[in-house]
């Protein structure tokens, strides 16, 4: 199956790794498995068939611990959709589908990266992120 889209160009265009103080640190450490991962993709339209897609990552704790680090990536694609691309849901389908299976592999292991010269080392995200389906519960 040909490819309906083509990669110009990748970037992390923000991150950030923000631990207030010592204390904040070391509660984190011991707690960071209750930290979870957040996915939110957004797109703009650029002219002649470009797209900008913002793939932002935030890991972080649910609980209103008062201790706590925050973590987060915006990582941007540019992508020029084929031509012959003229329905919206296939649009949709390339920008939360076919283009996330592509690239958030690349963005997890700069996240996890991130993590581990912050401190947190070791860190795995169990929960791997099935892109299909999300896109399959937007539509629903």
């Amino acid at each position: 199956m040909n490819e309906k889209f083509k990669i110009l160009a990748n970037f992390i265009k923000d991150m950030s790794s923000e631990t207030p103080d010592v204390q904040s640190y070391l509660f984190v450490k011991e707690n960071i498995s209750k930290y979870h991962l957040n996915i939110n993709i957004a797109s703009k339209p650029l002219k002649n068939k470009m797209i900008e897609v913002s793939t932002i990552l935030k890991f972080e704790d649910k609980d209103l611990n008062e201790k706590k680090s925050n973590f987060e990536i915006v990582y941007i694609s540019i992508i020029k959709i084929d031509e012959n691309v003229k329905d919206k849901k296939e649009l949709e389908k390339i920008i939360i589908c076919d283009l996330q299976n592509k690239i958030y592999p690349k963005i997890e292991k700069i996240f996890l990266n991130v993590l581990d010269l912050s401190g947190f080392s070791g860190v795995k995200i169990e929960k791997k992120i099935d892109f299909n389906k999300l896109y399959n519960e937007r539509i629903d």
